[in-house]
């Protein structure tokens, strides 16, 4: 480490914080020739219009909500938004809202981040059912895929995880898309609707990562092919 890291570091520990693993950007958007979308963090002031968008699609998405199987109390919308802050803070997660023309229509999240030897985390995102099949999810999945990957104030991770249902052969078409590697099932994996699903686990990394980017790759061909 340089100098000032350490001193850095050392100042995070002595006031009880650690150092951050990532900034949270204000803004990430795509490449210039692909659609024009953009994520940004979820604030308090996005709750009317995410609220309705979530519940015009409840039909849509509900087969694929995960939930608490230990059934703990729901949180508020307020809740919510501080808890992403708190898992920005420590590096845990990042959650970005994906929005076309300054609308909302959907949503793309990396969580279960892990650091050290590993340093790994899980995709997850959702689109509105109006704009599904229009390449929105792959492309925001590709933007997130390129700030963790590669920005130098992102987590910098070597692996991202995307982990789906069997039966959900839309997001399947997701990490099919991207190029993602197919490692096989991982048996009862998550809580989802009710009850523990397994679910095929679809990998990008790092070192096989487009030099130009993978949402720049996609939007080149509307489909990366799977590295060898």
């Amino acid at each position: 480490m340089k100098p000032m890291s350490v001193l850095q570091s050392f100042r995070d520990i002595m006031h009880g914080r650690p150092p951050r693993e990532f900034v949270m950007p204000k803004s990430l958007t795509a490449p210039a020739d692909a659609t024009p979308i953009e994520l940004w963090p979820c604030t308090l002031d996005d709750e009317d219009e995410l609220q309705t968008l979530r519940w015009r699609n409840q039909a849509w998405l509900s087969p694929w909500d995960s939930d608490d199987p230990l059934g703990g109390p729901g949180l508020t919308f307020n809740q919510w938004v501080c808890e992403l802050r708190r898992r920005e803070r420590d590096g845990s997660g990042a959650l970005f809202l994906i929005t076309e023309h300054g609308r909302i229509v959907g949503q793309v999240s990396l969580g279960a981040i892990t650091y050290g030897a590993m340093r790994t985390g899980l995709v997850g995102y959702w689109v509105d059912e109006a704009v599904a099949g229009r390449g929105i999810a792959p492309l925001a999945v590709a933007i997130v895929a390129d700030w963790a990957f590669d920005c130098p104030d992102g987590p910098r991770l070597h692996r991202i995880e995307i982990a789906i249902i069997p039966d959900n052969h839309r997001s399947r078409r997701v990490a099919e898309k991207l190029g993602a590697i197919d490692e096989g099932v991982r048996r009862q994996y998550m809580h989802v609707n009710g009850r523990w699903r397994d679910h095929e686990s679809y990998v990008l990394f790092a070192q096989e990562h487009p030099s130009d980017g993978l949402a720049a790759a996609f939007a080149a061909r509307g489909q990366v092919p799977p590295s060898a």
